[in-house]
């Protein structure tokens, strides 16, 4: 069966292929083959350690963290948040939620977190490559009108969502540096954390959660961290200027790779600079400047051309590493791992707080029907269905982000080039052409089959491009190796998500898993203490 589906995908993705080609023909017979910082005001609730007065201990306060700690408190679970600093972060990057993770705030009740922020509608991409450019909108005509992606301050929107869950007497939110996880027989009973003023704290509950973001210290025992770093981003704030599609994200298919834009506020549009590798120019002895003046400014539009300059000359640059890691977990009794502490992916795609949000609803709609959470071992075997359930969405928005990045940088190597202005001409065709990848960009169609088909359609066109209208031995040659590049790049990020997982999670058992009866769950834990 699974060959089947295989074999069906790659047809359809070379018949979108060939089809993209004669349009791209018709349309086009002569071309050639050639993109303010504020605290949060909190109860200072004293530290509990009796299973009875906590449900959940949620580690880290950011999107993930707050946005759980809301949803499980409005459902009635008593709830304790450590944030190891609860003032307003200030990130370059979380910045841009997707249209897909718009529709999961609301599912969870919390879209007005993104008002009173000076948030900035979303309605597309802007793509640019060689002096070209060609706009993608969101496909939104069958939702609300006010269903679009979101950009902002990272920490205002934080902030909001702490806020919106301090309000609820079931929630508290407590300034602590959690240290280390309680361990009694392989099963996780609470935490060790530090408080503000420094007094060491244990708190326990029947379930932990950890969602203390990509710097996580608390991962290891909880899941296999294969982290890996491709690029940094240098982030820069230009202020005062216009962009040339209003309300589009816009990325720019630069030398050596991609430069986004897009606005944060009504007065400011981030900037970030992808530098492929883990290091980065100096900015103390400006190396860093004249990196950005003489190799980044030359590529970018010239309606932002000075604000880029004068961006630069301010001087206030950032830097942040850019990193992935497959979801790889070690299902244990009392604990589980959520956000980028879970599970990381290149944010070239703004993909990853819908991820977040999407794994939420799963995790939510998981533990409605339990009304105890104190048998830790069967709540760790229901909760592997969690694992499962996220895979379609989370893998294909993963495998995307690493996929696109990899293509849209640039590379000596021909075929990569080709792959490159394939994927550029590919979008520029528009209608299905365009409409399924940014569906998929979008989280509005998070397929992992549809992410697949598009991958080889536009391989597939690349490829046509070359051999029309006369083949040579040449391109040929070139044309084969873009196949084999193409599937080069996806495979192995589809291998580290897992196959099984993400095309057929009906066949894994947990899938299938239901929960106890919480009768059942609160005799198993009475008859183990």
């Amino acid at each position: 069966m699974a060959v089947v589906q295989y074999l069906l995908a790659w047809i359809f993705a070379s018949v979108l292929g060939l089809i993209a080609v004669v349009k791209r023909r018709s349309n086009n017979p002569r071309a050639s083959p050639e993109e303010t910082r504020s605290s949060v005001t909190v109860s200072n609730a004293e530290c509990r350690s009796a299973h009875d007065d906590v449900d959940v201990i949620i580690v880290g306060a950011g999107v993930a963290g707050s946005a759980l700690a809301h949803t499980l408190g409005k459902d009635g679970r008593r709830v304790h948040v450590i944030e190891r600093d609860l003032t307003e972060p200030d990130r370059i990057v979380g910045e841009l939620l997707q249209p897909g993770g718009y529709l999961k705030l609301i599912e969870l009740g919390l879209e007005d977190c993104v008002e009173k922020i000076d948030a900035q509608r979303v309605f597309g991409y802007a793509l640019f490559k060689d002096g070209k450019n060609t706009r993608l909108s969101y496909p939104l005509e069958k939702f609300h009108s006010d269903v679009s992606g979101r950009s902002f301050h990272n920490g205002r929107f934080i902030q909001r969502m702490r806020e919106k869950a301090a309000t609820l007497p079931n929630v508290q939110l407590e300034q602590g540096t959690v240290t280390s996880l309680l361990e009694e027989k392989g099963t996780i009973k609470g935490v060790q954390y530090k408080t503000k003023t420094g007094q060491e704290m244990t708190a326990y509950a029947p379930l932990t959660i950890v969602c203390d973001g990509c710097f996580s210290n608390l991962r290891r025992s909880l899941c296999d961290p294969k982290v890996d770093v491709p690029s940094c981003f240098v982030g820069l704030v230009l202020e005062n200027c216009d962009l040339p599609h209003a309300n589009h994200g816009h990325v720019i298919l630069a030398d050596p790779s991609p430069i986004l834009f897009y606005q944060i506020s009504s007065t400011e549009v981030r900037c970030l600079v992808d530098v492929p590798g883990q290091k980065v120019p100096s900015i103390s002895n400006g190396e860093m400047a004249k990196y950005l003046k003489t190799v980044v400014a030359s590529q970018i539009p010239p309606q932002i051309y000075d604000a880029f300059i004068a961006a630069v000359d301010k001087g206030n640059i950032r830097t942040m590493p850019n990193r992935s890691m497959p979801a790889a977990p070690y299902p244990t009794p009392g604990a589980l791992l959520m956000g980028d502490a879970f599970n990381m992916r290149h944010p070239l795609t703004g993909g990853g707080m819908t991820v977040a949000l999407s794994d939420i609803v799963v995790l939510r709609d998981l533990l409605r029907p339990l009304r105890t959470l104190n048998d830790a071992p069967t709540l760790s075997k229901y909760l592997e269905s969690f694992y499962t359930l996220r895979k379609p969405v989370a893998s294909t928005i993963n495998t995307l982000a690493g996929a696109l990045y990899k293509v849209f940088s640039s590379s000596p190597d021909q075929a990569r080039k080709e792959m490159r202005q394939a994927c550029f001409d590919y979008l520029s065709l528009g209608g299905v052409f365009s409409m399924g990848p940014i569906s998929l960009l979008s989280g509005l169609n998070p397929r992992p089959l549809s992410l697949v088909t598009h991958f080889f359609a536009v391989a597939v066109y690349g490829v046509g491009r070359l051999l029309l209208p006369f083949p040579s031995p040449k391109r040929v040659w070139i044309g084969a190796r873009l196949i084999s590049s193409a599937s080069g790049i996806i495979y192995p990020i589809i291998k580290a998500e897992g196959v099984r997982q993400m095309f057929f999670p009906a066949t894994v058992p947990a899938y299938y898993r239901t929960p106890v009866s919480s009768e059942k769950m609160t005799k198993k834990a009475d008859g183990r203490n």
